[in-house]
């Protein structure tokens, strides 16, 4: 298991400067979703994980919007990349797989809430 309290000042320094308000809580409520229902643990590869699904929504954002040309393939190229990431933090984090909810799982969600 990673040690949280030698990556956190790093990963809520990301959390808070790469993140908009309001894809902080999305970002949040995604975690919490993974703690308590899914039984994923309170490591780094959950948080890689819930950022790039932000990513994901930013980016579905953006391609709403349109776009032609040279912006449709980088977001099609982007969101290509980005749903590889998912799916290999999502594949370490079940190996990693609890039977229950992370008791470090709310001490997480707090320091970044702070």
């Amino acid at each position: 298991m990673y040690n949280m309290k030698m990556i956190r000042k790093e990963l809520k320094d990301k959390f808070i400067q790469e993140l908009t308000p309001s894809e902080r809580f999305f970002f949040l409520r995604i975690a919490r979703e993974a703690i308590a229902q899914k039984g994923y643990p309170a490591v780094e590869d959950l948080f890689h994980y819930c950022y790039f699904l932000t990513l994901k929504e930013r980016l579905r954002g953006i391609s709403t919007q349109g776009g032609e040309g040279y912006m449709r393939f980088l977001l099609v190229e982007g969101m290509k990349d980005i749903e590889d990431a998912i799916k290999l933090y999502e594949e370490k984090l079940e190996i990693k797989k609890l039977s229950g909810p992370d008791p470090a799982g709310h001490e997480l969600l707090e320091y970044l809430s702070e």
